[in-house]
């Protein structure tokens, strides 16, 4: 049974960490191989399920030391059906993955029931596609099908919310909260951007978020931003209505381009220290923002760095 579906505790207030770049700091850091960048695939392995649950531990315990909630992610980011024949697995596997995934975050929230502030637990819904490089723009009338499958299976789980993360066009968007709105399950969803602070589909970032808000009847919980350095996105911030839909940020460690990145063989980490420093600004600007996290090469150091600049 969920413990904050009916009225998620962020909405209140407070501050609430997420964790860093899960995948790439245990491919890059921890030497571990992540199976399609699936990281669902490393709970079925008693190694790789005591990989995920030491990086959450961490997680679960600077947010203790701060004093600060959590919201707690589900590994499920590529637990739908478009990923299904590169993962080689069945509809009933896919689904089961969403069950088990959501029952580990269970388990680790239990662990970490002495914690002052509520954990969240925050099942993850990813595109239907690439997310560094959409290649076909999906309706919205489509996109609610193709979600309500992934969605209607998390409903049926303990998952407190459920969050649209890294999404690259507003169409897309909508279809998730429609189908997250038909199943009764609170939806946060968050754009990624390209350098020039618009979504991949040239959208602006501000222009998505009130399309969304107005195709859906403003049901989504809240917005994030995440997959994209701060200097990607600052400057399309201003004092318009639309920025105080933005609660949270999780954001890359690397200036470089989506395309940059994808030709990677290296992790860019950036600067920890920098990128909390840049949080602290955000922060200043939109004293609102209470979720922060990190993206693609962060890691606990980041974390910790972001939380120690917006909890002073």
């Amino acid at each position: 049974m969920s413990k904050y579906r009916n009225e998620l505790p962020q909405l209140a207030g407070g501050i609430f960490l997420n964790d860093a770049g899960l995948e790439t700091d245990i491919i890059f850091n921890k030497g571990i191989e992540i199976r399609e960048f699936a990281a669902h695939t490393l709970l079925p392995d008693p190694a790789g399920r005591e990989v995920l649950a030491s990086y959450f531990r961490e997680m679960l315990s600077l947010a203790k030391l701060n004093g600060a909630g959590f919201v707690l992610d589900c590994p499920t980011w590529k637990a739908h059906m478009h990923w299904a024949d590169d993962l080689k697995a069945t509809e009933a596997e896919i689904r089961q993955a969403n069950i088990d995934a959501v029952a580990f975050a269970a388990g680790l929230r239990e662990e970490f029931s002495e914690n002052e502030q509520p954990i969240v637990i925050n099942a993850l819904v990813g595109p239907r596609g690439d997310a560094y490089s959409p290649d076909v723009e999906i309706a919205a009338a489509e996109a609610e099908e193709y979600h309500a499958q992934q969605i209607g299976w998390l409903a049926e789980t303990g998952a407190d919310m459920v969050s649209a993360l890294t999404f690259t066009m507003a169409d897309e968007a909508i279809g998730a909260v429609r189908a997250a709105k038909s199943a009764g399950m609170p939806i946060v969803v968050s754009f990624t951007v390209e350098t020039d602070g618009k979504l991949p589909t040239g959208e602006g970032l501000g222009d998505a978020i009130q399309r969304v808000d107005a195709a859906t009847d403003n049901a989504t919980a809240y917005y994030m931003v995440n997959c994209a350095h701060p200097d990607h996105f600052s400057g399309v911030i201003g004092d318009e209505a639309w920025t105080k839909r933005i609660r949270g940020l999780r954001c890359n460690a690397s200036r470089l381009s989506h395309a940059e990145l994808d030709e990677c063989e290296v992790l860019d980490d950036g600067n920890p220290v920098e990128l909390g420093q840049q949080y602290a600004e955000f922060k200043e600007r939109m004293p609102w923002l209470n979720v922060f996290g990190g993206c693609c090469g962060t890691d606990l150091r980041h974390v910790t760095e972001i939380a120690n600049a917006v909890t002073k």
